[in-house]
């Protein structure tokens, strides 16, 4: 199969949509989120429409190859509210044939006829928050559903039709240990899903988890066994078919996240919505993360800027390159300088000592993490920037 970063166009492009509702914020959760009150909805869309409508200029002659709806809980949009914005999208800029629309879900809100209508709206790929299927583990996350909940939802959406289903499960939890982490693991060769994005816990500011964090963080599994799991679930996801593309990311193959990749190769994006980030002519920008002070922004015709930031060089080149050697095919030399610039030589120093660490490696002017880089990213990451 080709390598990923090779299929990418210059003229390509990403949508993400931040949709806010939640029926309530889990305890690890540093996303911007709002209570699901159906109040909240009408303002909502009409400044989400407003943002379009200043945006969407920027998308002339652009491909857009991914469209993401994300959260909070973007299933607390009807199927209609979806389909008119994707009618929208589609009537003011160029939509790929094979566009990428991944719509995020909780298994609580899934039913089969709900998944009928959101795939007739438009959604081609599902993601599912189901983080563990261990009882348990879904209480201590503050879950909402139970591990056959999860179950019955994914081969729910599944018989609805949407054939590219995703989940996400975590690990390194508060009293997790190995032997409940291989009870998740085994569920997996019968479930019907074309991906799956792993994440180790980490307990962020602003989060129950984080007022909590010295109470919890007596309770979290030792380094020993977090390698074990990580070693356990790479074992038997690629046994099932699913292959690691990324560093917490597998997929069968052609079925790796088309919108992910877009992040780590450097892809330009617009965000739309409350706290919605953006990376854009170079540039990265974020929307307020207050659903009043948006709307009202909006209403008088301005974007919703709250952050902004435009990396000088080399600095800009040294992330894009850090985050891309995050794809398990590595960054080709010649191909990241034909669409981001020349390669600064602060790069290749860095890119030498790591090679002497046995960090990464080089293999026909591709320049990847090794098994050994991978475990210690945060660090590569570091020497890169």
């Amino acid at each position: 199969m080709p390598k990923i970063g090779s299929l990418e166009r210059f003229d390509d492009v990403s949508l993400y949509f931040h949709i806010p509702f939640c029926s309530r914020k889990c305890p690890y959760c540093h996303f911007f989120v709002v209570p699901d009150h159906d109040q909240f909805k009408t303002p909502f869309l009409l400044a989400l429409k407003q943002e379009w409508a200043l945006r969407h200029v920027h998308l002339k002659g652009k491909r857009v190859v991914s469209i993401y709806f994300g959260g909070g809980t973007p299933t607390k949009l009807a199927p209609w509210i979806i389909s008119e914005l994707l009618d929208q999208i589609a009537r003011t800029c160029d939509l790929a044939s094979d566009c990428e629309i991944t719509l995020e879900a909780n298994p609580e809100d899934i039913t089969l006829d709900k998944m009928r209508l959101y795939k007739a709206a438009g959604i081609n790929r599902l993601s599912i928050g189901v983080q563990s299927l261990v009882d348990e583990e879904l209480q201590i996350l503050s879950r909402q559903h139970t591990a056959e909940e999860a179950i019955r939802a994914i081969h729910a959406s599944h018989q609805a039709g949407l054939d590219n289903l995703s989940i996400d499960l975590m690990y390194e939890l508060p009293t997790q240990r190995l032997a409940s982490w291989e009870k998740s693991l085994t569920f997996l060769s019968s479930l019907p899903i074309t991906h799956l994005s792993l994440y180790n816990l980490t307990i962020e500011p602003h989060t129950g988890f984080f007022k909590r964090r010295h109470q919890l963080e007596k309770t979290l599994p030792p380094d020993e066994e977090k390698l074990a799991m990580l070693h356990a679930a790479v074992t038997c996801l690629e046994a099932i078919g699913l292959e690691r593309y990324e560093i917490s990311a597998f997929s069968r193959p052609g079925r790796h996240s088309r919108h992910n990749c877009g992040y780590w190769l450097g892809r330009p994006f617009l965000g739309l919505g409350p706290s919605a980030f953006s990376y854009w002519d170079k540039k990265r920008f974020s929307n307020h993360a207050h659903l009043h002070q948006y709307q009202e922004i909006l209403s008088r015709g301005d974007l919703p800027l709250g952050f902004e930031e435009n990396l000088p060089f080399p600095k800009n080149l040294q992330e894009l390159f850090a985050i891309h050697i995050r794809l398990c095919e590595g960054v080709d030399l010649e191909l990241f300088e034909q669409r981001h610039g020349i390669v600064p030589s602060e790069i290749l120093t860095s890119l030498k000592t790591l090679q002497q660490k046995k960090w990464v490696e080089e293999q026909s002017g591709m320049w990847k993490l090794t098994e050994l880089g991978r475990l210690f990213y945060d660090s590569v990451a570091t020497e890169l920037i």
